[in-house]
């Protein structure tokens, strides 16, 4: 064997009983050099580089070996220690955009580094029958819309609700629930699987945890709980990062770090005397090795409106210079965290209840009594402003006032270019929001934040976002069906430039709508161009304002029925992008009924024929 440290030396800081500070690197560096030792699987000239390197490795170093081992090797500094036979466990996911998705794989990757059996499911893939036969159970999911489960988590959402649901009084289990506090029903999802469960006679490993965007540490603390729970080993070792499980030395841009980016464009599609405002930003990725796919999403964190941001410090009577800290723990004044670093937009109920807690208001509390029609009718369309302007007893503290707000959140936008087409750039489609309130202008605060305040040439931070269930067919041949109204048409002209540059010979059929042909047909020449280039084989238009009777997309999927239903049985993918209230719902049922006219199924068939479609990923939707 060749000669290689002897780790001996450093552990005999301690060997005279005394008790010693040892630097966490100090062990880290141990492990190394005893992995090494006992698998001796270097050969003579990589033993005498380790012994060159090891000795001289910085603590940062050092940390970031131990992580990099775990990650790749599924090994830690504790890998002596074998962990108990544990019972298999079962991880189940409900997710949107992907988030739940990413922390359940983060969450088996590690119960795996601690001899944990486990498999992983999007709520989708499950099989509810096996419900009955699970003794542990870990449930991560989103809440979507106004309580709503996400797509993927809607069937078995309704079993576990349902009569049909088993009895689980042998199933140990924990729930981790995402959502966003401006909503009315906050991770409304996870809160129902919880109760269910516990209805059901299952016994809860522990207590539930609700988190906002800003979800990093509550999993780390959950995570690392259930772990200790689940695992015979009583330390856990290693970060429980919720985000990229294996970190590479290299910068990676991400959600917690996102990438300064320039501005390169920013043009008002819309003509003059149009009621609607939508902006076509060309954002520079160069020297980011940021990349992306057709369907995935931009994450964008905006900065808060400075006038709105000085009318609350004025009604506040908040002194703007106060140093406060920031969400990450930093220091600034008061001023900038509100502008930078701050939600200070939100209104409803749970904010209106922290503000009672903070400012002692008599008049805020007695609101509170009301009933819930009353308080809902109260916060649909107001801000934070509002509370502090109609609830205002006395004055608080710069401080106690940061401590009712959350971290702001980044806003996603569906991507609307193709890397293959625009190399080291970005493009989005956003439409400005702007309308009046309650006596007050009101102004969406990242889609003014682009639309307004970021010069050209300036930088915006931005990260992209993965979305798995928005993808082009893997056969360029087949058929999509597209249907993308207003800033939904955004994923299709990503879709069309990416099957442009591949040469995909697969029809592409678009449906678009908004309000008037002259002054909204956002990207008209490129459609037209792509049109009679033959890439794009067939649009329909539906102007909402331009008739007497309102037309809109799904008024013209059904009157191109037929073709439509020839289209998916030729094996097209169907797709739709927008507003999840009103149109995508509109077009789901326009949808089904096109499928029970044209094949004379019952209503039922055809809703079964559309929900295999789903389950074939051929029926893809990114609504919002």
């Amino acid at each position: 064997m060749a000669e290689l440290v002897d780790a001996t030396d450093l552990k005999s800081v301690a060997s005279n009983g005394v008790r010693v500070q040892v630097p966490l690197w100090v062990p880290i560096l141990i492990f190394v050099m005893n992995l090494i030792s006992e698998q001796d699987p270097f050969s003579p000239e990589q033993a005498k580089l380790l012994n060159q390197i090891l000795p001289q490795i910085t603590p940062e170093q050092a940390t970031w070996l131990k992580g990099y081992l775990t990650a790749v090797g599924g090994v830690t500094a504790q890998a002596s220690v074998p962990a108990e036979k544990s019972e298999p466990v079962t991880i189940l996911f409900g997710s949107e955009t992907g988030n739940a998705e990413g922390l359940a794989q983060n969450l088996s990757q590690m119960l795996k580094g601690r001899n944990v059996p486990n498999k992983v499911y999007g709520m989708d893939a499950y099989k509810h029958k096996n419900l009955s036969k699970e003794s542990r159970l870990l449930l991560l999911t989103s809440t979507w819309g106004e309580g709503e489960p996400p797509e993927n988590a809607v069937d078995f959402y309704q079993f576990v609700m349902s009569e049909k649901a088993p009895d689980l009084k042998n199933l140990e289990y924990a729930v981790f629930s995402l959502g966003d506090s401006s909503y009315e029903h906050f991770c409304k999802t996870g809160k129902d699987f919880d109760s269910r469960l516990e209805q059901l006679g299952a016994q809860r490993l522990i207590d539930r945890v609700d988190c906002d965007g800003d979800f990093d540490t509550p999993f780390e603390e959950w995570g690392k709980s259930t772990l200790e729970l689940l695992s015979s080993t009583a330390v856990v070792s290693g970060s429980f990062d919720s985000g990229t499980f294996i970190s590479p030395p290299a910068i990676t841009y991400d959600r917690k770090n996102p990438f300064s980016a320039i501005l390169l464009e920013n043009i008002n599609l819309n003509a003059t005397g149009s009621a609607k405002e939508t902006r076509h930003l060309e954002i520079s990725l160069e020297d980011s090795g940021i990349t992306y796919e057709p369907g995935d999403a931009l994450g964008v964190y905006p900065s808060n409106c400075p006038e709105y941001t000085d009318a609350l410090i004025r009604i506040g009577k908040f002194n703007p210079d106060t140093v406060v800290s920031t969400p990450d723990k930093e220091e600034c004044s008061f001023r900038d965290a509100l502008i930078h670093h701050y939600d200070i937009t939100t209104a409803n109920q749970a904010t209106l209840k922290k503000w009672v807690e903070i400012s002692g208001s008599a008049s805020a509390k007695a609101f509170l009594e009301k009933d819930q029609a009353t308080q809902g009718d109260y916060f649909w369309g107001r801000e934070l402003i509002d509370i502090l302007q109609d609830f205002y007893d006395k004055k608080v503290s710069e401080k106690d006032f940061v401590s009712l707000l959350r971290k702001i959140p980044a806003r996603l936008y569906s991507i609307a270019s193709s890397l293959k087409a625009h190399p080291e750039e970005v493009h989005l489609t956003v439409g400005a929001v702007r309308y009046q309130g309650h006596g007050k202008t009101r102004k969406g605060v990242c889609s003014t934040y682009v639309a307004d305040r970021v010069p050209i040439d300036q930088t915006l931070p931005i990260y992209t976002h993965a979305n798995k269930k928005f993808k082009l067919p893997t056969s360029p041949d087949a058929p999509i069906i597209m249907v993308g109204p207003g800033t939904g048409i955004a994923p299709f002209r990503s879709f069309i430039e990416e099957r442009n540059e591949i040469g995909a010979s697969g029809k592409n059929w678009l449906f678009f709508g908004d309000q008037h042909f002259n002054t909204d047909f956002l990207y008209q020449t490129e459609w037209q161009a792509y049109q009679k280039s033959g890439l794009l084989s067939k649009i329909d238009l539906a102007f909402s304002r331009d008739t007497s009777k309102k037309l809109y997309v799904q008024h013209r999927i059904m009157e191109k029925s037929k073709e439509i239903y020839e289209w998916i049985q030729e094996g097209a993918y169907f797709y739709v992008c927008g507003d999840a209230s009103r149109m995508a719902k509109d077009v789901h049922q326009t949808l089904i009924d096109v499928v029970q006219k044209e094949s004379a199924m019952t209503a039922e068939a055809a809703s079964n024929f559309v929900k295999n479609l789903q389950t074939e990923k051929r029926y893809q939707r990114d609504v919002y």
